[in-house]
């Protein structure tokens, strides 16, 4: 079972946090995150992996960057849990 999360990405923000959910473009839900970090080597994708793996109560190894590497618009997977999990445990942090 793995649950897959659309994040819309703001690094360089004053602190790391969830701002909730929005919609893209064409409609669709997406996460809206700020990260501290700069988008350079990695640094923001780090620590919105770190950040949603707090969030969600799992552990780091179980989040992963599926895609969007270099865009602000990203595809997060969670191992072992399904998307309603996943919502309402962000929910409720």
């Amino acid at each position: 079972m793995t649950a897959r999360i659309p994040v819309k990405l703001t690094p360089r923000s004053a602190k790391d946090q969830i701002e909730g959910w929005d919609v893209d473009p064409e409609g669709r839900p997406v996460l809206k995150v700020r990260v501290r970090a700069q988008p350079v080597e990695g640094e923001a994708n780090e620590a919105l992996v770190r950040l949603l793996a707090k969030m969600l109560g799992v552990p780091r190894r179980n989040v992963n960057l599926a895609r969007g590497g270099q865009s602000r618009l990203k595809m997060i997977e969670v191992k072992d849990l399904n998307d309603e999990e996943v919502r309402e445990r962000l929910l409720k942090g």
